[in-house]
């Protein structure tokens, strides 16, 4: 009988080999994990956030506590708003405006590549930044959007208005960036005109508040979204009752006021359009809720609505 010898040479590679592949496996693992850790509120091809702004009542306002809502909200993407940002980044507790100006003029991107690391690396993308007015300073409105891109968000959001408009569009063209106008009831006013301002500029957009749209004038937004979507970057999801009802123009809970809600997610759904639809919490939380909680149950109504 001939025995088939095998040199330890042989036998260092198998071991090697096993070694290597209990390294792969277990890396695969770990970034399945990993993975598998991070949020999704896409629902049926439609992206549902919230603005950050919902979290107003909750105790810890820091930045670190805006992750932690929004994490345990179940979002993969925000509106965020400015404040906590600034003061991460070492805003001067100051009342002179002059100091404040000067300190965005000046500040150092670096606090805010750290911004952006917090939430890419829980799976959370900043789409929205709310940060800036017209009436700031040129070198203020410059830090704004430099801030903006920093941080990966498409553009910066702020209140709509004709003054706006005219003044933000050079710079949104400049910075190639958007300037995403919001609404609050504007639209009630029988000269308001949403196309008269986004004439102004190409990178002019809508943070299309649908609720506050439908309070004001008792319209279904759908009809504005079907004509402006290639204008609106985001959608403000509420309920709210409409200008005739007993109780006019007043937030409900998700499913209990008049808002279309569902009919204004399905149509993004059905067009497959680019809109990302953002929860803002208004509505009055109920006793032994909080904020966290309330936003979990409006990502989940959302859900319902684009997912069969």
């Amino acid at each position: 009988m001939q025995i088939m010898r095998t040199s330890p040479f042989r036998f260092v590679q198998i071991g090697l080999k096993a070694i290597a592949l209990l390294f792969v496996s277990a890396f695969l693992f770990q970034s399945f994990a990993k993975a598998a850790d991070k949020p999704n509120s896409k629902f049926g091809g439609v992206q549902v956030g919230a603005i950050t702004y919902s979290y107003r009542s909750m105790p810890d306002q820091t930045l670190a506590g805006m992750l932690n809502y929004s994490l345990q909200s179940g979002l993969s993407s925000i509106e965020l708003m400015g404040g906590a940002v600034e003061q991460y980044a070492g805003i001067p507790q100051s009342k002179d405006a002059k100091v404040i100006a000067d300190w965005r003029s000046t500040v150092s991107m670096d606090k805010f590549k750290e911004v952006r690391k917090m939430f890419n690396s829980k799976g959370i993308k900043i789409n929205i930044l709310k940060l800036g007015e017209s009436k700031w300073s040129d070198s203020e409105i410059d830090y704004a959007f430099k801030v903006c891109k920093t941080l990966g968000a498409v553009g910066i959001t702020m209140e709509i208005s004709e003054e706006s408009a005219k003044r933000m569009a050079p710079f949104a063209d400049k910075h190639k960036l958007y300037v995403i106008f919001h609404n609050h009831g504007q639209p009630g006013d029988p000269n308001f005109s949403f196309d008269k301002s986004l004439s102004y500029g190409s990178r002019l957009m809508l943070n299309f508040d649908a609720g506050h749209y439908f309070g004001a004038t008792g319209l279904n937004p759908c009809l504005l979204i079907e004509r402006l979507h290639n204008r609106i970057v985001s959608i403000h999801i509420k309920d709210k009752t409409g200008p005739k009802a007993a109780e006019p123009n007043k937030n409900q809970q998700f499913g209990k006021g008049e808002t279309p809600v569902n009919e204004m997610l399905q149509l993004v759904q059905k067009n497959k359009w680019p809109i990302e639809c953002d929860i803002e919490l208004e509505y009055n939380v109920p006793e032994g809720s909080d904020a966290v909680k309330e936003v979990v149950k409006c990502v989940a109504y959302c859900k319902a609505a684009l997912v069969k």
